[in-house]
């Protein structure tokens, strides 16, 4: 039986912004786009009393919130802020699985402090992010990561919830269908029409009849239902790919102006791939229409890159690839086939802690 726990910052970007600018505490607050365009990347709890929400296009979340603030992203900032709160995990265990900046798994079955009980180390964890960067964190505890970030969710903000062993399957089972993670709004609505709208619902159907209507994730919903979700943390999860993207205030038709703002992402991924110490041989270059519209074009070279100027390069030629088929509003470019060793020696460390502990949950 493992013990893990999810940590989720409470609205992480917007809460370094309020923490690092005083006057912007207790306001409705927006990372990210403006009123005319761009999209919203995170949003304060007070935005999210008025329906403003990540992904949201940023004149809509204007019209919800008349008294929005918008501020501009400072990911150097959240990555600064990002890895103290990693440096907290790690002071309990080396199993720690980032999922992003402000969330990650936990397994603490063995842990650093020698402590039994999982609920009271996500307490500390907690105190001590609070107490080392002045944020707020929420936490799941449970038998494995899917119950343990479902259960993150219900208290927040600042508060945690621990599903123990004992009560995971009522647990699942009270559970809206729309709580489980990785349904979807389209599953959910084709879960709807087949009479299944929660847990109870769901654990009632046979394997065969959900392999029938959702092929192979029939199976992960048989599964996961019944507390069922083997997989483990992961640490120093294996980067696939790195990219860097811009959203413009006004939307460019003039590739000259494009290649502009390539050169600038360039620079900026060159720099993430130095600082991390990886290359790669794919690159992608992302591009979003004015009409919303989404193109991919990519090539894949013999020999690892990493610097500005070949990564311009190719970019440039993959932008000239073909005509524009309308303006655009963002451009992006991506690095993947990486050179990370894929071997992933983190399992065997996880085989040998994955034992039954009579411990206090």
């Amino acid at each position: 039986m493992r013990k893990i726990i999810h940590v989720d910052m409470d609205a992480f970007y917007a809460s370094v912004e309020q923490l690092d600018n005083p006057e912007l505490k207790g306001k409705p607050l927006a990372v990210g786009g403006n009123e005319k365009r761009g999209v919203v990347s995170a949003a304060s709890y007070e935005a999210r009393k008025f329906g403003v929400k990540s992904a949201m296009n940023g004149h809509l979340a204007k019209k919800l919130c008349p008294n929005l603030i918008f501020v501009k992203p400072r990911f150097t900032r959240y990555r600064e802020v990002s890895s103290h709160i990693r440096d907290i995990f790690y002071e309990y265990t080396d199993l720690v699985e980032p999922l992003s900046l402000d969330e990650a798994y936990l397994d603490v079955t063995i842990n650093k402090k020698g402590h039994p009980s999982a609920t009271i180390l996500a307490k500390n964890i907690r105190k001590e992010i609070l107490e080392k960067t002045g944020l707020t964190a929420s936490a799941g505890i449970s038998i494995n990561k899917f119950v343990a970030k479902i259960a993150s969710d219900i208290n927040k903000p600042n508060g945690q919830k621990t599903i123990a062993p004992e009560e995971v399957y009522e647990f699942l089972e009270g559970l809206d269908i729309r709580k489980f993670y990785g349904v979807g709004k389209v599953t959910a609505e084709k879960m709807y029409q087949l009479g299944i709208f929660s847990g109870w619902d769901l654990k009632n159907k046979s394997k065969e009849y959900l392999e029938d209507h959702f092929g192979n994730s029939g199976s992960y919903y048989y599964d996961i239902v019944r507390g069922i979700h083997d997989s483990p943390v992961k640490p120093d999860r294996i980067r696939k790919s790195l990219a860097a993207e811009r959203t413009f205030d006004e939307n460019l038709s003039s590739e000259i102006f494009m290649l502009e703002k390539l050169k600038s992402i360039s620079k900026e991924v060159s720099k993430r791939l130095n600082k991390s110490g990886i290359k790669g041989k794919t690159i992608t270059l992302k591009i979003k229409y004015s009409d919303f519209s989404l193109q991919t074009r990519s090539r894949t070279i013999s020999e690892y890159l990493q610097e500005e100027k070949e990564i311009f390069q190719i970019s440039k030629e993959l932008l000239y690839q073909e005509e524009m088929r309308e303006s655009v509003r963002l451009l992006g470019i991506s690095i993947s086939n990486l050179n990370i060793n894929e071997a992933d020696e983190s399992l065997e460390v996880q085989e040998k802690i994955n034992v039954q502990l009579e411990f206090d949950f």
